[in-house]
């Protein structure tokens, strides 16, 4: 598991996007100030929006699995935020 936290005023208009562009291919969740993507064979991610943030939370079974999902979800945020040059930066979660 690991986690990102992107300084964002816009968090809740990214949730929506990456959302709906997911919606056609998984099962997602998505309110305003959260939404969740599973992506199957126990990959999946979840959003939470608060002031100034978009937090990211990606779940893998493996490390290589999980590295390559923080590099798709990192890519398409940075695609649809890419007016603000966001910097996406995931770090494992110790549990």
């Amino acid at each position: 598991m690991s986690e990102a936290r992107v300084a964002t005023e816009n968090g809740a208009r990214y949730v929506q996007q990456l959302c709906k562009h997911w919606a056609h291919k998984f099962v997602v969740q998505y309110t305003a100030r959260n939404g969740r993507v599973d992506f199957g064979e126990g990959r999946a991610l979840a959003f939470a929006v608060s002031a100034g943030h978009l937090s990211l939370l990606a779940k893998a079974p493996d490390g290589d699995t999980l590295s390559k999902l923080e590099a798709v979800v990192a890519d398409h945020l940075k695609r649809f935020a890419s007016r603000e040059g966001l910097e996406v930066n995931f770090a494992p979660v110790m549990l």
